[in-house]
């Protein structure tokens, strides 16, 4: 037999990595610019550990001077009197308050946000759909005061129809019971909060339904799935765990939302049984009406209700992080 006719199924040689090919993998880059990049990108998530770490620092320190002075107990007391000696105050009022109107703006915003995105990517017209996005976008960017002043100029005095319809449906209910005093309740700064995180949950919703693959929906129409049954099926489960960020971001401002706050509501350190009743208030409502005329103590204490802000608003998130972690699967970064 000729040797020259026979053949070999012996795989080529792997190429062997070179001394330099080594030292760049061990540096994790490869140019004196990815060196730089990836340095200022390490310190910059350094420096923000260090300055959320400065922050709870400060705010536990000043809150510790101010809590041990209160004659009251911090968590459960219906007062804010900063003046007295020994002072007197409690976050009692504000807890509640800071977390009934966000849960009212969550549950009036979110589902009508979904609504709005998914109609501006799956239902409307290009020539609709880029014109009312606009719009969207531009409401994202009014100030917070420019809310309040509509809300207590507009929408306060155009309340008295719709807590007069509730009072007489729903009034037995006793949340919903209204003695006709001013509308300016925690129902009115839900609303107002609901309309403020609407524009920013809308737009990053929109933004993660655009991402969801083609070929998932045309797969879903070519098994003869329904336009719904599409959006079902394919664009909301790749999209869950990106509305639910953009939920928390929407709750992120309605929990620190101010100065419209402070324009609509009338405050009261009291907690109310009805949703339409005048009273109550927010951490960051009473942080801004207070700052300004308190004394070094009743600013000690305003920063211990901050803390308290300060600390609710890591639990919201960090309850997010696990729940999109579970849901990790849907994600548009594993389909």
């Amino acid at each position: 037999m000729d040797i020259s006719t026979q053949t070999t199924d012996a795989p080529p040689p792997t190429p062997q990595p070179t001394v330099t090919e080594d030292k760049r993998n061990a540096r994790g880059a490869t140019r004196p610019g990815d060196r730089v990049f990836l340095g200022l990108s390490r310190g910059s998530g350094i420096l923000l550990l260090v300055i959320m770490a400065a922050i709870a620092v400060f705010l536990t320190y000043r809150a510790s001077l101010a809590i041990s002075k209160d004659h009251g107990n911090f968590l459960t007391t219906f007062e804010w009197n900063t003046n007295l000696n020994p002072p007197v105050f409690g976050i009692a009022v504000l807890a509640f308050g800071t977390v009934v109107s966000s849960v009212i703006a969550m549950a009036l915003a979110v589902p009508v946000a979904v609504a709005i995105a998914l109609f501006l990517t799956h239902y409307a017209p290009r020539r609709l759909s880029g014109p009312v996005a606009y719009v969207v976008d531009l409401l994202a960017a009014v100030p917070s005061i420019v809310y309040g002043l509509w809300g207590a100029l507009i929408l306060v005095p155009h309340m008295n129809g719709l807590f007069g319809w509730l009072d007489h449906y729903l009034g037995w209910t006793g949340i919903f019971d209204w003695q006709g005093g001013a509308p300016r309740s925690m129902l009115t700064v839900g609303i107002l909060l609901a309309i403020m995180i609407l524009p920013i949950i809308t737009n990053v919703s929109r933004e993660v339904f655009r991402q969801v693959p083609q070929m998932h929906e045309e797969a879903a129409l070519a098994l003869g799935a329904t336009r719904w049954e599409v959006i079902r099926m394919s664009v909301l489960p790749f999209g869950r765990s990106g509305v639910i960020s953009a939920s928390m971001l929407g709750l992120g401002r309605a929990l620190g939302e101010t100065m419209a706050v402070a324009t609509v509501l009338s405050p009261t350190f009291d907690i109310q049984a009805s949703l339409l009743d005048p009273g109550g208030g927010t951490f960051a409502q009473n942080i801004a009406s207070k700052f300004g005329e308190a004394t070094e103590q009743g600013r000690d204490a305003l920063i211990a209700s901050g803390l308290v802000l300060f600390v609710i608003t890591l639990l919201v998130n960090g309850a997010a992080r696990a729940i999109i972690a579970r849901r990790k699967e849907y994600s548009g970064a594993n389909a």
